[in-house]
């Protein structure tokens, strides 16, 4: 009976040895995090040879993968004003990869693609309230007459705060799956639309859904503009294409906010060693 006593012991002795040794794993792994984390705030995103531009679509409560909460959004502009960075346009980018500009510290462009509705309802204030600038790309043919989607007097009062407006096609079409003449129409008339309704050049596009190929970059440079972005993960340097300039997505995720940190973190660094290019 003693025996059988002592080996449900011992049986006991290891199953809490175990439990405990996962509770130290565990609470070394949390720590770790949290380490990496406070030590993001001193990492810096790029001395100006490496720029992020963050991809963003909706700012909204929708559980949807393109929809960052306004809270998590508000958490991660407040992060990115208290951490040293700093918002540039993509007049300033532009500038910068020519050689004719200098940035400032920790620049970091914010890009929102398609014009919804809700960019201005919640994106625009919280970046009013932390004084960051903002770009959105926006589908021409939808200002105004589909519901979900911005006017363009709200794009006229935001662009007199900071927020500047580009072109994103006038159909936000599959550009790979047009003709050329399609193509055309797309990049030119949406650039007159835009154009006209803010009464400035539009010098900038993102592609729908990502789609593109040379021979479409070449027609964005012969229909006027001067750069063009991609959602090709990775940061902007001197090596990017100028008509297919890298972004970081930014997603709804499990934990949304680690994984913007985690992407503000890890990019730089994947840029640096030459990873995120192709």
């Amino acid at each position: 009976m003693n025996k059988k006593y002592e080996r449900l012991a011992k049986c006991l002795a290891a199953v809490f040895l175990v439990m405990g040794l996962v509770l130290v794993e565990s609470l070394w792994i949390q720590e770790n995090h949290r380490a990496e984390m406070a030590e993001t705030s001193k990492a810096a995103p790029g001395d100006g040879s490496n720029i992020m531009v963050l991809n963003y679509h909706k700012v909204s409560d929708e559980f949807l993968s393109l929809a960052i909460a306004p809270s998590d959004f508000d958490y991660q502009m407040r992060y990115l004003r208290d951490h040293g960075y700093h918002t540039i346009t993509p007049d300033e980018l532009y500038a910068a990869l020519a050689g004719n500009g200098t940035l400032p510290e920790n620049p970091v462009l914010i890009t929102f693609d398609d014009g919804y509705q809700d960019n201005y309802d919640y994106a625009y204030p919280i970046l009013k309230k932390y004084g960051l600038k903002g770009t959105i790309f926006v589908v021409t043919s939808f200002m105004g007459t589909r519901k979900g989607y911005l006017t363009w007097d709200e794009c006229r009062e935001m662009e007199k705060n900071g927020i500047v407006i580009e072109s994103h096609t006038v159909d936000h079409k599959s550009m790979t799956e047009l003709t050329d003449d399609q193509l055309r129409a797309e990049l030119v008339e949406s650039k007159k639309k835009a154009e006209a309704e803010l009464g400035h050049p539009v010098d900038y596009m993102a592609y729908p859904t990502g789609a593109y190929n040379l021979h479409i970059a070449q027609l964005v440079r012969e229909a006027g503009y001067k750069a063009a972005f991609t959602i090709k993960y990775g940061s902007v340097n001197q090596g990017s294409n100028i008509y297919a300039l890298e972004r970081v997505p930014i997603f709804h995720t499990e934990n949304t906010n680690r994984s913007f940190l985690e992407r503000i973190r890890y990019t730089p660094l994947f840029a640096n060693l030459g990873w995120t290019k192709h």
